[in-house]
């Protein structure tokens, strides 16, 4: 069995991911100022009392694909390296250089994150919004979400890839539920 370098590991909520989202917002909007039309704090960890993988998920929204070049060029000054799309359209992947990213002349150590830039007419972004309230304003379904979680990370413990694929399934439905 060939083993993923990233171990699967869901956590109880830890209250100081509300906070860490805040600290990297600051630096993010203050490094893009009016680029930015809002920068959401999407994923499990931004829903109150889910269990989650401790990585903080961001999508700075835009008004356009036609900012990207130059929001490439300022967050490539923090230390984020862009991927691309990643095979999802309409979100672009950044990827941290080091774990001092994003570089704020603080020398902090900042906590694992995904970045991702949308329009603000992005389906990957109003699909990430729509899940999110939905989870929010639903705590059996973000408590029977948790519990998935839980038991596939111990499942799939070395494998994030199929992770991933087995929550598709229940991520689906809720938006096929939210987005008709």
């Amino acid at each position: 069995m060939e083993f993923k370098t990233r171990i699967v590991e869901v956590v109880d909520y830890d209250p100081q991911w509300s906070q860490l989202f805040l600290e990297l917002n600051s630096v993010i909007k203050n490094q893009l100022g009016d680029l930015v039309l809002a920068i959401e704090h999407v994923g499990s960890t931004s829903i109150i009392g889910l269990a989650a993988k401790p990585i903080i998920d961001l999508d700075v929204v835009i008004a356009s694909n036609e900012l990207l070049t130059k929001v490439i060029c300022l967050l490539g000054e923090l230390g984020y390296k862009h991927e691309g799309d990643l095979g999802i359209s309409g979100r672009e992947a950044f990827a941290r250089s080091a774990s001092d990213v994003p570089r704020n002349g603080t020398g902090k150590i900042w906590p694992q994150h995904h970045l991702y830039v949308c329009p603000q007419d992005s389906v990957s972004l109003k699909r990430h919004l729509a899940f999110r309230n939905y989870l929010r304003n639903n705590p059996d379904e973000a408590l029977a979400y948790a519990k998935l979680k839980c038991e596939l990370a111990q499942r799939f413990r070395y494998d994030v890839d199929l992770y991933c694929e087995a929550k598709t399934k229940f991520i689906e439905n809720i938006l096929q539920k939210v987005l008709s």
